[in-house]
């Protein structure tokens, strides 16, 4: 019973901890209605893609491949520019996980948004354990907080 609710806890901490931010969406056939179509769809580029590449001298596919690792370091530097202008918005998907994570354990929801054992941590550890709710407040107050992550 305690491994299977210690693995359950860690299961929630990797899955909470990951930025939404870091997935990357392959741009696909929007006709697609069923995931077995999109996986098809997915299938039949990764072969075209193999092929083009099968089809190239090993000149042509170093270039390529630097050429690809050019536009990537390029839409990385990019996008950390939009990020540091604000032109890209918070994620509310990751307040609201936090959010529900607090309510069920607080001193892990600070855990996660802080991304470190810090004070904050410990704070929200102590008041955890001598009585819920102000551990709970406490908690909600470091997430809707417009502190850094320090």
């Amino acid at each position: 019973m305690r491994i299977s609710t210690l693995f359950l806890l860690l299961a929630m901490i990797f899955a909470f901890s990951t930025p939404a931010h870091a997935i990357i969406v392959a741009p696909g056939n929007t006709a697609a209605t069923t995931p077995a179509e999109t996986e098809a769809d997915a299938v039949a580029a990764a072969a075209a893609y193999k092929a083009s590449l099968k089809a190239m001298t090993p000149a042509e596919r170093r270039a390529h491949k630097k050429a690809q690792r050019k536009q990537v370091r390029e839409a990385i530097k990019q996008y950390k520019q939009d990020k540091k202008d604000g032109k890209i918005p918070a994620t509310d998907t990751n307040t609201l996980l936090l959010v529900i994570l607090a309510i069920l354990l607080p001193p892990v929801a600070v855990l996660v948004h802080q991304g470190e054992l810090n004070s904050k941590f410990w704070i929200a550890l102590l008041l955890t354990l001598l009585f819920y709710l102000p551990g709970l407040i406490y908690a909600l107050l470091v997430i809707f907080g417009n502190a850094k992550k320090k």
